[in-house]
């Protein structure tokens, strides 16, 4: 997996390009089981990526076989979110995810060629949110800890957890 240092992400010069056609097919594996909520794939107005299938937990698939299988979840992408716009995943579908493979159909314009210049995912891993409250992993630690519960649905109300 790739990862780019800070400095180097945002370099809209940078960028994930197919060869072939305009399909680009991209197998993330992660460390832990995660849960995903969204997604952010930027990329230019006319290479852009537009028609993208998402598949949770699909391993040594190819683009022989990417049509075989039913996709967890399909986005459209639209210009707003090729400039950064999330799009909202059905978030069932990505509750216990090892890996995601995104398939790239098509692209804004129809050429031959798609760039890809960030991809993004938010979400959580399966043991930051545990049943009786939230919990926190202090920086530099390997362990959680509780945190008091928070209870509002207004992302205002929520308050900074600072380290101590």
């Amino acid at each position: 997996m790739l990862v780019l240092y800070q400095g180097y992400r945002e370099d809209e010069g940078l960028h994930l390009e197919s060869d072939a056609d305009e399909q680009l097919l991209i197998y993330i594996p992660f460390n832990q089981v995660v849960k995903i909520h969204s997604i952010v794939i930027n990329g230019p107005e006319e290479e852009g990526p537009k028609t993208v299938k998402l598949f949770a937990n699909r391993e040594h698939m190819g683009f022989s076989n990417v049509n075989d299988f039913p996709p967890s979840d399909v986005a459209v992408l639209s210009e707003d979110n090729l400039k950064g716009k999330p799009v909202i995943l059905k978030y069932v579908k990505f509750q216990n995810v090892r890996s995601l493979t995104i398939f790239i159909e098509e692209n804004q314009s129809g050429s031959e060629i798609s760039k890809v210049q960030k991809i993004a995912l938010f979400g959580s891993t399966a043991q930051a949110l545990l049943p009786f409250g939230l919990w926190s992993c202090k920086h530099g630690s390997s362990s959680y800890e509780p945190v008091d519960w928070v209870e509002t649905t207004d992302m205002k109300g929520l308050k900074k957890i600072e380290d101590h």
